[in-house]
């Protein structure tokens, strides 16, 4: 409990007191029981006064500071002094639960930014200097101990550790890493000692990504709190007008009214009048919702997107690197044009000693053209190579987006990509029902041979799929750059209804356009990726989901929500969470709505004094506030 919440408090006790003492003890004469209550007023309301005189004069007149000021000194005119501080008294405890509840919600996501690093051991030549993170470059070797927090993104060299992943991904065991592994910025290392190599500068680094989202989640509001914010701007003058109508017109139409008891009505309209239930538990519900997934490893860029997210029928993938590991390991080197041309030129016993070394040669001049490129495929070729290149015998790069790539490498025209470069560049090539991605080689525009790549489903992608079928989505779709047979081969295992293959980036934008086209008005489309060729589509879905973990930049700005774990599995997660949390946004829409309407009826006909006022306001706020609590629990 903060400082702030710590005077409410016992302002409110001393208040509770003086008021207990002014109603059970009757002092005289009579008047010490009156300023009794005008203190016990003073001591609880005297900073709600104090807000609606500053609010009045800065033009925000109708506010609840305004509505509970006007029916509690309206209460102590008409001599209801118990109740007009019991009024004020209800509504500072009802203030006083909405505190806690931000209170709480702010810790949680507090302790998200408590992943924020402090300094990092950088080490240069045999010394270890602490430095800001900020300052460290990319290339630079740091040295984390047992116990402390990983500043940078970057790649153990040199010693192993259990690390803890908690404050991003959630998970509560720990994880063991090891040399050449990479180590995510925001994890505390357990118990080794590791050197690593920076591979991140601090503003690009993961932890820094989650916070600037974090931080800017709540701007974004929900249709349910733009809704709330449209109706306080018109309910709220409207019921302080039929309040004054309410005291006014019946004692001058009827013979039979008195002032004071229609007053004494409208001041019970105007307490149950007040808006605060949902002024403040809807956006307390979202507020809570985002500190609470987050705790998950999913991080939500905005409140308006728990509704999209809970609206979603169709659920559109990609493939490498969402529902496959983007782990391509070299499974097949075929010099099969080498040895077409050797088998011409060579007898049979000098050609099976050429084999080995066609293939040597295919891997080293596909590794050489590909050694400028960063894509996976090119990163595991060059893995499989497992030699240092010398880039100055590699020229003319030229990168054919969707395509592959085309270099001279030591003279040698080199022309490396799928079928499509091949037909592109008019080379005769081997077409074979090959499970995993090909990588077509021509050399000097001749065919030379091909080398197969394949990657690797992740273990909880097949669970994703079961899960989010489950929970209603009703048409799960992979659109892939990949082959036909990969791609159908990694649907099928999934149980993906649909599948696109040999994609462009602009087809995809194009697919997801159709898809888009066939759903219904009400419904929303998600799409789910991790490279930079996502950044489109993920951009142009209703909303976008991006894997953090190992996915680009580009990916993690254009969506709306990062999964930090690289795991499917917590889509469906996040699903449920925002159907929860809209779920307990519309309990108290329609709670609140419906209690204030029934009483205000009745204040209106003066059934119900301002005791009952009093719960229709501070009550409902209370409970719908409790209401929202839920949403920290996920």
């Amino acid at each position: 409990m903060n400082d702030n919440m710590k005077k409410r408090l016992i302002r409110i006790i001393v208040a509770i007191v003086l008021l207990l003492a002014a109603v059970l003890i009757d002092f005289r004469p009579g008047k010490i029981n009156v300023i009794i209550y005008l203190l016990s007023y003073l001591m609880v309301g005297g900073d709600v006064i104090l807000r609606a005189i500053k609010n009045i004069i800065r033009g925000k007149v109708f506010d609840e500071n305004f509505l509970m000021a006007i029916a509690t000194i309206g209460a102590m005119f008409i001599s209801e002094y118990a109740e007009g501080v019991a009024v004020m008294l209800l509504y500072q405890i009802g203030e006083l639960f909405q505190s806690f509840a931000v209170d709480r919600s702010r810790r949680s996501i507090t302790d998200l930014m408590d992943i924020r690093p402090d300094y990092a051991n950088v080490k240069r030549e045999s010394k270890i200097i602490k430095m800001d993170p900020d300052e460290v470059n990319v290339g630079d070797f740091i040295v984390i101990k047992p116990g402390e927090r990983i500043p940078l993104d970057a790649i153990v060299i040199e010693g192993a550790s259990m690390v803890d992943t908690s404050a991003l991904t959630g998970e509560s065991v720990p994880r063991e890493i090891g040399q050449n592994q990479e180590i995510l910025s925001g994890c505390i290392n357990v118990n080794g000692l590791i050197t690593a190599q920076v591979t991140k500068e601090y503003q690009e680094s993961t932890v820094s990504k989650i916070l600037e989202l974090t931080e800017n989640a709540s701007n974004k509001k929900s249709q349910s709190e733009q809704f709330i914010t449209r109706f306080a701007r018109y309910y709220t003058p409207i019921v302080v007008i039929f309040a004054v109508l309410l005291a006014v017109l019946p004692p001058l139409l009827i013979d039979s009214a008195s002032f004071s008891d229609w007053t004494y009505r409208a001041l019970s309209f105007l307490v149950v009048s007040c808006p605060c239930a949902l002024v403040i538990s809807i956006p307390l519900t979202f507020f809570s919702g985002i500190g609470g997934a987050s705790r998950k490893g999913i991080l939500v860029k905005g409140s308006n997107y728990f509704e999209t997210l809970a609206n979603t029928e169709i659920m559109v993938f990609d493939k490498t690197g969402t529902l496959t590991k983007g782990v391509f390991e070299v499974q097949e080197v075929n010099p099969r044009g080498l040895i077409n041309r050797a088998k011409k030129e060579n007898d049979k016993e000098v050609f099976n000693e050429l084999v080995n070394e066609f293939k040597e040669q295919l891997l080293e001049v596909t590794a050489y053209a590909e050694s400028y490129s960063s894509h996976p495929i090119s990163q595991s070729i060059q893995k499989a190579y497992g030699k240092e290149i010398d880039r100055g015998k590699v020229t003319n790069v030229e990168e054919i987006a969707g395509h592959g790539v085309e270099a001279f490498v030591d003279g040698k025209k080199v022309t490396a990509g799928n079928a499509k470069l091949m037909m592109l560049r008019g080379i005769d090539y081997i077409d074979e029902e090959l499970i995993g991605t090909v990588v077509h080689v021509a050399i000097d525009d001749k065919y030379a041979g091909y080398i197969l790549i394949a990657d690797e489903v992740k273990e909880d992608s097949a669970q994703a799929i079961g899960s989010l079928k489950e929970s209603g989505i009703k048409q799960t779709v992979m659109l892939t750059g990949d082959n036909e047979a990969v791609g159908k081969k990694v649907a099928d295992r999934l149980g993906l209804d649909k599948v696109y293959t040999e994609l462009l980036p602009g087809d995809k934008v194009e697919k997801l356009e159709e898809i888009l086209s066939l759903t219904s008005d009400k419904a929303s489309l998600a799409y789910v990726g991790d490279g930079i060729n996502d950044a489109p589509v993920l951009a142009r879905a209703d909303v976008g989901i991006a894997m953090g973990g190992l996915g680009s930049d580009a990916a993690i700005e254009a969506a709306d929500v990062v999964i930090m774990t690289d795991e499917p599995s917590k889509i469906p997660v996040a699903i449920r969470i925002s159907k929860k949390i809209i779920g307990i946004a519309n309990q108290n829409i329609t709670f609140a709505i419906g209690v204030k309407i029934l009483i205000l009826i009745l204040s209106a006909l003066g059934i119900t004094n301002l005791w009952v006022a009093i719960f229709g306001d501070v009550g409902v706020t209370i409970i719908a506030i409790l209401n929202s609590f839920r949403a920290l629990k996920i």
